[in-house]
């Protein structure tokens, strides 16, 4: 018998090597290769060549199959971010970092559609029973209809959940806890993870069950495992926020059955988590009129739209490297605006300390943004506040002209209902909102003479 050909694969990102190695080349993690054995054997590949497959039945697009109801969980902005609530048989990664919430808005969303009348088994890998019941008597959950289940072998969780009538819904926390006993490496590994996921994938596919999947983090805030996971499921969501801040962010990056970027916004208490039915009126809740240096952003967070204050610091600075430091939004961005307002509009910021913030632990990631930002740096810079009740928003290009974005009549509207009067936009962009009074500006210089007529003086 041929011996077993052993491979090396790095636990980080699924990447195989035939020696070991103390650092992955895919991924630059140090010691992550765990060595296992090969699925492809020689023998194993001779006989899928020579064998004949079965024949597969053909249907045409159009079919008459009805649309599957989805399972709503009564909590708004978890249905929102799943494209409308559960679909049956999908398949949902979630992850986030160590203590986010992730095992508590699922236990609360488990609780709700349990109240509904759904059949849901949340499965623990990483708690007893005992102390999911625990949890639960903590946030009021206690007497929902719950099945509960701690078990990591595979095999045994689905013949569990196969046997009799299967669930609607089932909750696997986490999968990198689950193993399974055809697999000689340990959990956690590339290779359970991934033939874990896809086994319960295969079971929600083929009994039309629900499957939740809680997924581990990196320390870059990637979900652990191999890459092919997130495109083995139907949707990833990430779960969002700082431990500083009781906002937690539930985003979409992607949904077969919805749309991605939806971010749903719940507040931390000590129920759990509750939904935040108006995250603008949230992040501006506590926003003080007329400060140097801040500015506020209409944004986009896929349909959504929402406002949130940028606050800038520019502070002279005693170092040879003046000091760069931003939260909540791309550092390389920064830089690139800090470059256009010196080279277009003749500010001088190089030499300065700069601090940027997003207020409330939301991060960024449009160019939207960029108007916003300039607006702070250049009211910080000047020591003259932006105008009360003033929304920006605006792409800025490298030659210092300002693009027009998307959605704008989202956000006016959005920014009407608010209670702001006057907006900072790009020019030639078609809106209907007449009730905003707007600045429509091509140049950022235009920008500079506004809120700081007497900059260059």
């Amino acid at each position: 018998m041929a011996k077993a050909k052993r491979i090396y694969v790095c636990n980080s990102c699924g990447s195989t090597y035939s020696k070991w190695m103390g650092q992955c080349e895919g991924c630059g993690e140090w010691n992550s290769l765990t060595e296992e054995a090969s699925e492809n054997s020689p023998t194993g590949l001779g006989k899928t060549a020579n064998a004949k497959g079965n024949l597969i039945e053909l249907s045409a697009l159009k079919g008459e199959d009805e649309d599957l109801p989805r399972m709503k969980s009564s909590i708004s902005e978890f249905d929102r971010v799943t494209g409308g609530g559960l679909v049956p048989g999908s398949a949902i990664l979630i992850g986030g970092d160590p203590g986010i919430g992730k095992s508590t808005i699922l236990l609360q969303a488990m609780s709700k559609l349990a109240d509904n009348k759904i059949k849901t088994v949340y499965i623990s890998g990483e708690e007893s029973v005992a102390q999911v019941r625990m949890r639960a008597k903590r946030l009021g959950l206690a007497d929902s209809d719950v099945s509960l289940g701690s078990e990591t072998n595979l095999r045994d969780i689905l013949a569990t959940l196969s046997k009799g009538d299967c669930p609607n819904v089932v909750v696997i926390d986490s999968i990198q806890t689950m193993y399974a006993d055809t697999i000689e490496s340990s959990p956690g590994t590339v290779s359970q993870v991934r033939t874990s996921a896809q086994e319960l994938i295969r079971f929600a596919k083929k009994r039309n069950v629900c499957v939740l999947l809680v997924g581990h983090v990196t320390k870059d805030g990637q979900i652990a495992g191999p890459r092919v996971l997130e495109h083995m499921v139907d949707t990833v969501l990430y779960f969002e926020g700082d431990r500083g801040h009781q906002f937690r962010i539930l985003r979409a990056v992607k949904n077969r059955f919805g749309g991605t970027d939806e971010i749903g916004v719940f507040e931390m208490g000590e129920l759990g988590l509750s939904e935040v039915l108006n995250p603008s009126a949230l992040f501006l809740g506590d926003r003080d009129e007329g400060v140097v240096g801040s500015a506020v952003f209409a944004g986009m967070e896929g349909s959504r739209p929402m406002l949130v204050e940028v606050q800038a610091l520019v502070a002279q600075s005693s170092l040879a490297t003046p000091r760069r430091a931003v939260v909540g939004w791309d550092s390389s961005r920064l830089a690139m605006i800090i470059a256009v307002l010196d080279a277009r509009c003749g500010l001088g910021l190089g030499a300065f300390d700069i601090y940027l913030n997003v207020a409330g632990g939301l991060k960024i990631s449009e160019p939207a943004a960029d108007l916003a930002v300039a607006a702070a740096l250049i009211s910080s810079l000047s020591g003259d506040a932006i105008a009360e009740e003033t929304v920006i928003f605006g792409e800025i290009a490298l030659s210092g002209e300002i693009r027009p974005v998307g959605q704008a009549e989202a956000r006016l509207k959005e920014s009407e209902k608010l209670g702001f009067t006057q907006a900072f936009i790009p020019s030639k962009m078609k809106f209907k909102n007449k009730k905003i009074k707007t600045a429509e500006l091509d140049q950022l210089i235009k920008l500079v003479d506004i809120i700081a007529p007497n900059l260059g003086d």
